[in-house]
């Protein structure tokens, strides 16, 4: 006889975090006792709704044969090409209907069976727990046929007791999944929403004896230079710490002489935590974190956050991340000077803490929790102003605590992220901060700073920071009195960030601001064959927000973006300026603790760009602070006249843990002799013939006057050019206030751009080309003229530009545009290696470059503007060298500026026959609009009257 049950599923509108869960407590990577990693392979069926299946499944002896197979940890629609379903990105947008705590009836659920054995060493006594460190949204569980419990809170541990329900082979975990649930309305966190058990399944053995909950409590007395710790323990027993000679009871504080932990100088201790049935590795690093003085200080020091916004996040395995990318996200940290991580919007894979304690990060650990969605209807019925809600938000706060306060690195606890205001958050901050006191809790959302210690705001534009520095931004007498950061800042979303330079400049003139977090670390993009790397829309959904994922300082494959290369420069830990005509330079450790015997400085002296003599620099060991005027050697002799700079870098002196010797932390470059102009008299006169007008060596046509060679190196005539592929920040965000430049810029026609030929005027000494360039539909125009001059060798091109009409947006760029019929291989001299903006050119390097065409681009996840050098000199592409009256930016790419705008991907852009260069006078600035501020009005490109000046050669 055989019988369907009829599932309960009123667990996934519950609004309680879940049942049967044990209470939360410390994590620790592993102990002497016995456990069994229950990740890999399991068997998994979907069904379109809760109800679609009983729970016969879950009972022994259920053939599972014919079901499909996913890897844990994992998200089923990253797996299965498409079978499981497709990911879906929303910004705040829920993706179903706002009806708390009512989710779809069409609710995707992954049903997920795991036969396992028990390895022959498992101990026959003691007891089992059996750990789940993070399922997307809801889990059922149950073993053996036992239903365990049900749980909620995604990126957060639960544990149940299962050595009762144990033997020794054909053991059947059985582990429902639900995408929506009750918990997704607080779990609306601008990412994709990926369901899955996608950390860790993990068989723990307790034996009789072992340890439970502990707290380190590792504090350091920056006056004496002593560290007190005490360990208190759910289960008696005793802390050893052999380097500080610690032999102590659990509970029994001890003080001893200790080297502090900072993020500058992660100095841990091994200890170890021995009760009766097991011993615990401790990891203790000795620190204090208080608000003192209106700033947050370690130590007894106020600290400068430069710090990143962490979503976890891998292009082809979504949130599941391994230790080895975790531990190479904490790397590039490292050595991109970055000191501080917020861990947005959740709190991470515990092991990601562990890398941070090690190498050296301070964290703001945040709660998984975000309501963001609620903003479409005024916050209206908001889960954390609801009381029947408050349960589930302080068991989200409590499992985060739990687990991760044995941290060092972690200085702050984080409320969660943009969920507006209520009573919830306030029960969570006083849980926060009676439950560990010796940490500061953080909240964006609570602008008159009645729950938290630090007055945080995300993309505040720069001059209302400036008046916070200033302490003239008003808000409550509580606000006033508190340090400020910027939790969020600098949207690297494209071509960008600009303007980090001016934030940093802020930062380190007001101490009551006290740094922020770029948003943010990584493109959330994923693989895709066709597309190379997708985003939001890509997979057919219902409602998305675009490239809106793809807004990190590094690339969805963790190569490094321009904008990781900017924000290295502007926050590197030591200033270096220089008199070129002194032969002095200026040393500057901006550290808060180390000083600077772990860098060894070095000089060069390059001459038209190149290093012409290198050799030590000797620097004293200053301490955090400290400044040191260097006289630097004598110039070199050199007979040739040209452009002579100095450079000083700081290395690694030796190898560390997060760099090799002679890794670079900072540099800086100054002048000592400027470039001289290249002048090219007027001697040749241009000669008309039938179709053709010659001048030196070029041929142009005779009745338009446009270049078609120079020195027999076809040349697409150059003309103006102002137009460029806008990026995510000129375009900005339709709820930006101020003004979105890139919106106008169409609606002026700066994209269609005619050129009306006026005359061709053959000199004496020039061929003259008189245009007028306009949009269609408008009275403005530019009035240009182009004038050619030779010396028979060399041609020079003068550019003149004139505004006509009332112009009252600033120009995406000014330049001249031409194509080539072959060029690959490209050298410069100038800014580099990569690419630089007005605003974001702090990196650009000067010197000689090379590069390919296509080695030029930067791989934006949605094409836009991108590659141009800044400052240079003169380039050599296609058999011609340029150079500049005055220094200008120049890309090349082998589509055009139309063909890179219409490109949704990187897979729409194709090759073609001509490489199209631009040359260009002046670039708008890049600015952050995307989330945050445009550009600055220093970096305008304002439409006003210009010359400018390349003059044409054969390369050598």
């Amino acid at each position: 006889m055989s019988f369907r049950t009829t599932p309960s599923v009123d667990y996934v509108e519950d609004v309680s975090p879940g049942s049967g869960a044990l209470p939360p407590r410390a994590w620790y990577a592993a102990s002497d006792a016995t456990s069994l990693s229950l990740n890999g392979s399991w068997r998994f069926r979907l069904s379109a709704t809760v109800d679609a299946e009983d729970d016969s499944f879950a009972g022994e002896g259920f053939d599972a044969g014919d079901w499909a197979e996913v890897t844990v940890p994992g998200h089923w629609v990253l797996q299965g090409d498409g079978a499981f379903g497709s990911p879906i990105y929303t910004n705040h947008l829920y993706p179903f209907p706002v009806d708390p705590p009512h989710v779809p009836t069409e609710n995707p659920t992954g049903d997920h069976l795991r036969v396992f054995d028990l390895p022959s060493d498992w101990p026959a006594d003691g007891g089992a727990v059996l750990r789940f460190d993070g399922v997307e949204s809801c889990a059922r569980v149950w073993l053996n046929g036992t239903e365990l419990g049900e749980f909620k809170g995604s990126r957060l541990p639960h544990e149940f007791t299962v050595g009762h329900l144990l033997k020794p082979g054909g053991n059947v975990l059985a582990v429902r999944v639900h995408q929506w649930s009750a918990g997704s309305y607080l779990e609306d966190q601008d990412q994709w929403w990926l369901p899955g058990i996608f950390r860790d399944v993990t068989l723990l053995h307790r034996p009789a004896g072992s340890a439970g909950d502990f707290f380190v409590h590792a504090s350091y007395d920056h006056t004496t230079g002593e560290g007190t710790l005490r360990v208190d323990s759910d289960v008696e027993g005793r802390v050893t710490v052999p380097a500080l000679d610690i032999d102590v009871a659990t509970g029994e504080p001890v003080t001893v002489a200790v080297e502090p932990w900072t993020a500058e100088t992660p100095k841990l201790y091994d200890g170890v935590l021995a009760t009766e049935g097991e011993r615990v590795p401790l990891r203790i690093g000795f620190r204090t974190v208080v608000l003192e003085d209106g700033l947050i200080k370690v130590n007894g020091t106020a600290v400068l956050f430069k710090g990143v916004n962490r979503h976890e996040w891998h292009p082809e395995r979504g949130r599941a991340l391994d230790l080895e990318t975790m531990r190479e996200d904490v790397l590039l940290m490292k050595r991109h000077n970055l000191n501080a991580v917020r861990t947005s919007h959740y709190p991470p894979h515990p092991a990601f803490l562990d890398l941070c304690d090690e190498y050296g990060l301070w964290v703001i650990d945040e709660c998984d929790l975000e309501t963001h969605g609620f903003t479409e209807q005024d916050w209206r019925d908001n889960p954390v102003d609801d009381d029947r809600w408050t349960p589930a938000l302080l068991d989200r706060a409590a499992r985060m605590v739990e687990r991760d306060k044995n941290h060092p690195s972690v200085v702050f606890w984080s409320l969660g992220n943009e969920a507006g205001t209520g009573r919830g958050l306030t029960a969570m901050a006083e849980w926060i901060h009676e439950r560990d006191p010796e940490r500061l809790v953080h909240y964006e959302g609570d602008w008159n700073c009645r729950d938290t210690d630090v007055y945080s705001r995300m993309y505040a534009f720069h001059d209302e920071v400036e008046k916070i520095g200033q302490r003239l931004d008003g808000g409550t007498h509580k606000r006033r009195e508190l340090p400020f950061i910027q939790c969020e800042y600098g949207h690297a979303m494209g071509n960008g960030p600009g303007g980090l330079a001016d934030y940093q400049e802020l930062f380190e003139k007001h101490e009551r601001l006290q740094g922020g977090f770029i948003w943010e670390w990584i493109d959330h993009g994923v693989t895709h064959a066709e597309l190379g790397y997708a985003y939001g829309g890509d997979f057919g959904e219902e409602l998305h927000d675009g490239n809106f994922v793809c807004d990190g300082l590094i690339f969805p494959d963790r190569s490094p973006s321009p904008g990781l290369i900017e924000y290295k420069k502007v926050i590197e830990p030591v200033r270096i300026e220089g008199d070129g005509a002194s032969g002095t330079v200026r040393i500057t450790n901006k550290q808060d603790f180390a000083d600077l015997s772990a860098l060894a400085f070095e000089w060069s002296c390059q001459v038209d760009g190149e290093t012409v003599e290198s050799g030590a620099l000797a620097v004293p060991v200053l301490a955090p602070g400290e400044s040191a005027e260097v006289k630097l050697p004598e110039p070199p002799a050199d007979g040739r006249g040209g452009e002579r700079q100095w450079t000083v870098r700081a290395l690694l002196a030796d190898d560390t843990s997060w760099a090799a010797k002679d890794h670079v932390v900072a540099w800086g470059q100054f002048a000592v002799a400027a470039r001289p102009l290249p002048v090219v008299p007027a001697t040749d006169r241009p000669v008309r013939g039938d179709d053709r007008i010659t001048l030196g060596p070029a041929a142009f046509d005779a009745r338009t006057g446009a270049l078609r060679s120079i020195g027999g190196v076809e040349v697409g005539s150059p003309r103006l050019d102002v137009w460029r592929a806008p990026t995510d920040n000129d375009d900005g965000a339709e709820w930006q206030t101020d003004t979105r430049y890139g919106m106008l810029w169409r609606t002026l026609g700066l994209h269609r751009m005619r050129h009306r030929l006026a005359s061709v005027e053959v000199g004496e000494d020039a061929l003259t080309v008189r245009t007028r360039v306009a949009p269609a539909a408008r009275e403005v125009g530019l009035d240009t003229v182009y004038r050619w001059t030779s010396d028979g060798e060399r041609l020079r091109l003068t550019v003149s530009v004139t505004p006509e009409g009332d112009w009252n947006v600033p120009l995406p760029r000014l330049g001249v545009r031409f194509g080539l019929p072959e060029a690959d291989s490209v050298e410069w001299f100038g800014g580099g290696p990569g690419e630089a903006y007005p605003d974001t050119r702090t990196a650009s390097m000067i010197g000689r470059w090379r590069s390919t065409v296509d080695g030029l681009q930067t791989p934006y996840v949605r094409p836009q503007e991108n590659g141009a050098r800044a400052d240079v000199r003169w380039v050599e592409l296609g058999g011609l060298r340029i150079e500049g009256d005055p220094e200008f930016w120049f890309t090349a790419r082998r589509w055009t500026t139309e063909q890179l705008e219409a490109a949704r991907h990187r897979t729409d852009l194709t090759p073609g026959d001509t490489v199209w260069v631009n040359l260009d006078h002046g670039q708008h600035g890049i600015g952050s609009q995307s989330c945050g501020p445009g550009p600055l009005p220093q970096y305008f490109l304002k439409a006003e009257p210009a010359e400018f000046s390349f003059v044409f050669s054969t390369a050598r």
